[in-house]
């Protein structure tokens, strides 16, 4: 049997997510991000198209490293304003019986203990279809939003996410049993007290009584994404994340990282499968070549420079330059910000070669651009080269880049034996990812080892 791909959408509670200066096109609906029914559409065409999931990416600061100051991103509406992910899950849900829902939450900023009752009561009310994406947030403004004088250095920041997720296992896996709760009428006990207990973490960050809040939901734990393309970020990944977001300059590079993470987690008891790889793809489908070419131009022409070096965070202002001036001699002069060129750039690279490769769409080994069967063949490529599982579809516009992708990709992947025809009805997320019998993280996971009692304490 053929492979079959994992799709995702890859959304943002706000204007501007990375699809920079596109919240212009007569076409994009954008501007309704805070209207519940934009959320509520979206999912039930999503649903529709038999997406595995709408993945909810979230910052918690504002883009304010491009020239000196936040004014860029207001301007180009670059991830701000933007809501709380969080709270448009149960609206979707509301709509829709399949369709799982990934958000992103930081570990660096808010204590363990209030989220891990946020993510049981989602996972519940969505009869165990969410996923969180743990990140470690790496935003200057957003240390500052919590009162840090700047960010937490990179690798203690995953210091402390790796003990936050084993305090949520606790809270998780090991502080209810599963047939705590009782509903005995005739003697009134709803939960039967010898089946819950504390978790009383004590640990270098955080300290933790417990008990957790939350009786025991369909996936206990939710779905664990990562993405980190660093050491610490891959170990990371490699030790608790069940779909990584890889990337790579080429699809060898992809492999190649896919098979390190696989390699690591093998080293930390876990079994080669026991990860998706998803990969963000920026798919521009179209019934002719010439509908294909005008929707290429049409974004190009509408994409923002500035934008996207706000985003970037640009050490540099390259605005201000020729586009055929040296990166070399830009440095030789020591203008201002040079130092934060780092290993991004080479010397020999002009200003419109990095201008290029900030705005450019059409950039690295996941971009397409075609007819059905052109981009299902590009699709099939990523997966049987690259080694991926499936990818997170970047949007241009919304709703027409699902709409697209759901009228002439899925009946294309679908011939070809590549996408399911219909969802498993009341399948968790993770069954989705992982087969049917799976809804919760399997034994060898670190978090597992929690539902014996005797390794809480």
């Amino acid at each position: 049997m053929p492979k079959r791909i994992h799709v995702n959408l890859f959304e943002m509670n706000c204007v501007g997510h990375i699809s920079h200066g596109l919240w212009t096109h007569p076409d994009n609906n954008r501007h309704r991000f805070n209207d519940l029914e934009f959320w509520t559409e979206l999912a039930k065409l999503l649903e529709y198209g038999a997406f595995d999931a709408v993945f909810l990416a979230d910052v918690i600061g504002a883009y304010d490293g491009f020239r000196g100051g936040p004014e860029t991103a207001l301007r180009e509406a670059v991830q701000i304003p933007n809501n709380d992910p969080l709270l448009l899950i149960p609206a979707m849900a509301a709509v829709t019986r399949n369709l799982g829902f990934a958000a992103t939450f930081s570990t660096t900023y808010e204590p363990p203990f209030a989220f891990a009752r946020r993510m049981s009561t989602l996972d519940h009310l969505t009869k165990g279809r969410v996923a969180w994406n743990v990140v470690t947030s790496y935003l200057p403004n957003a240390a500052r939003n919590f009162g840090l004088a700047d960010e937490v250095e990179h690798d203690r920041r995953y210091a402390i996410a790796d003990e936050y997720l084993h305090v949520l296992y606790k809270l998780w896996e090991g502080s209810w049993d599963d047939d705590a709760v009782i509903r005995d009428v005739e003697n009134r006990v709803y939960t039967d007290p010898a089946k819950v207990r504390y978790i009383n973490h004590v640990g270098e960050h955080y300290r933790v009584a417990g008990p957790h809040l939350s009786e025991p939901s369909r996936q206990r734990s939710p779905v664990i994404y990562q993405a980190g393309a660093s050491d610490a970020g891959r170990e990371f990944a490699s030790r608790h994340a069940e779909a990584v977001f890889v990337g790579g300059s080429t699809l060898h590079d992809v492999r190649a990282n896919i098979e390190d993470t696989k390699d690591r987690a093998v080293r930390h008891g876990r079994a080669r499968d026991d990860i998706r790889f998803l990969a963000g793809a920026s798919v521009i489908v179209g019934k002719s070549d010439e509908d294909v070419e005008r929707k290429v131009e049409a974004f190009r022409k509408l994409r923002s420079v500035d934008g996207h070096l706000a985003h970037a965070g640009a050490g540099l202002d390259w605005t201000r330059y020729d586009r055929s001036e040296k990166v070399a001699d830009i440095i030789a002069r020591q203008d201002p910000g040079h130092q934060r060129l780092g290993s991004r750039f080479r010397e020999n690279d002009t200003v419109g070669d990095v201008l290029d490769r900030f705005t450019g769409f059409d950039r690295g080994p996941f971009f397409v651009a075609g007819t059905p069967k052109v981009v299902a063949d590009q699709l099939e490529r990523w997966v049987d080269e690259g080694g991926i599982d499936g990818v997170n579809l970047r949007q241009f516009l919304t709703p027409g880049t699902a709409e697209d992708f759901i009228e002439l990709v899925v009946p294309e992947l679908r011939a070809r034996g590549r996408y399911r025809e219909s969802y498993d009805d009341g399948e968790t997320l993770r069954e989705r990812l992982f087969g049917a019998g799976r809804p919760r993280l399997p034994a060898a996971h670190p978090g597992a080892r929690y539902r014996d009692p005797a390794s809480l304490t």
